[in-house]
């Protein structure tokens, strides 16, 4: 459909002008403003915090099958995730849940996966005797909360049940929502969590996909997801000021775990979850690597198909410097976050 009614308005597809509506320029104005917001309180929060964890010895323990490189990081202060989580928890808490207390789930989702991380960052401190949570332990936590999550989706006060698939459109998936539903947000903080291994690498790509979720809900009318969104971008852009190489403090297990079920959780609320491998590739092409790296070394007796996995590690042994990753990282994530936007819309 084109529009009409002005110099140039058909350049502009009808659907998208409908769009803009002094009662949606609102919802925007509202989500950007507390998204600047939440950037001040995650700051305000971000100095005291990396302080603390200063003094207390909340440091990161580098593994010794990392790169050389990584060996300048130890002690540095880790669980730095914990100032994006009270950023986005207090500002939404306070400007965006009255009234629309369907945003309990993400919030409480954040909350509990934040304290799941937190207490695997404390267990896994430089100079400890011990190496974080096990991964069963860790594996069955997240597992009962994405399934939680994905049961609220399907039933009150969500209701959803269905898939959207680009130029076709809605799909129902009946009882398979669930298990579905629970596979990818369980995924989802997996692959962050894996992502989280280089200065702003993980933080950068978590802002690129969210303000992509926040344009998608925003011409979607979910007035409520797109104030969560961009308070995340928000959050996330402070915490890069501390994170910026060579960082301040570490994202850990507080910030990845609780924010990849975060982005999940707005994917299926939105209803574009199937695009989430799309705006999220790097996170995908991360978790796979480790995927191929362990099932090659298994078939081949020893072979190795990376240098190292993630595959940001293996990028690292080939010779690019951290930034030069992270800022690579970011372009491919920028450009599959434009093209998820346009599938979403068509």
């Amino acid at each position: 459909m084109i529009a009409s009614g002005g110099p140039g308005d058909w350049l502009v597809p009808a659907s998208i002008l409908a769009q803009i509506h002094p009662a949606n320029l609102a919802v925007i104005t509202k989500a950007l403003f507390l998204s600047g917001l939440s950037f001040f309180v995650t700051w305000f929060v971000g100095r005291p915090l990396i302080r603390y964890l200063q003094r207390f010895g909340v440091g990161k323990k580098v593994r010794s099958e990392e790169p050389g490189s990584h060996l300048v990081k130890m002690g540095t202060p880790t669980m730095g995730g914990l100032m994006i989580v009270v950023g986005v928890f207090l500002v939404n808490a306070a400007f965006n849940l009255w009234g629309q207390w369907s945003i309990l789930l993400p919030l409480g989702a954040v909350v509990g996966c934040g304290a799941l991380g937190m207490v695997d960052d404390l267990l896994n401190l430089a100079g400890g005797k011990r190496t974080g949570l096990t991964a069963r332990f860790k594996f069955a936590w997240l597992t009962l909360f994405a399934i939680g999550a994905a049961l609220t989706l399907h039933f009150y006060p969500f209701s959803l049940d269905s898939a959207y698939i680009p130029f076709v459109g809605k799909v129902s998936l009946g009882w398979w929502y669930v298990p579905v539903a629970a596979f990818v947000i369980l995924g989802t903080s997996n692959a962050v969590n894996l992502t989280d291994g280089l200065d702003t690498l993980a933080g950068g790509l978590l802002a690129v996909a969210f303000a992509a979720y926040g344009v998608i809900a925003y011409l979607e009318g979910w007035i409520y997801v797109t104030p969560l969104c961009w308070t995340t971008v928000g959050a996330l852009l402070a915490f890069l000021w501390f994170n910026a190489h060579p960082a301040q403090v570490f994202m850990g297990d507080t910030g990845s775990l609780s924010l990849g079920t975060l982005l999940a959780l707005v994917a299926f609320m939105t209803g574009q979850w199937l695009i989430l491998p799309v705006i999220g590739i790097v996170f995908v092409a991360v978790a796979a690597s480790v995927i191929l790296q362990v099932v090659y070394f298994r078939l081949t007796g020893g072979r190795r198909l990376f240098k190292m996995a993630p595959l940001h590690l293996h990028f690292e042994l080939s010779g690019w410097s951290e930034t030069q990753i992270a800022m690579r990282f970011w372009l491919v994530g920028m450009v599959a976050a434009m093209v998820g936007v346009a599938l979403a819309l068509s």
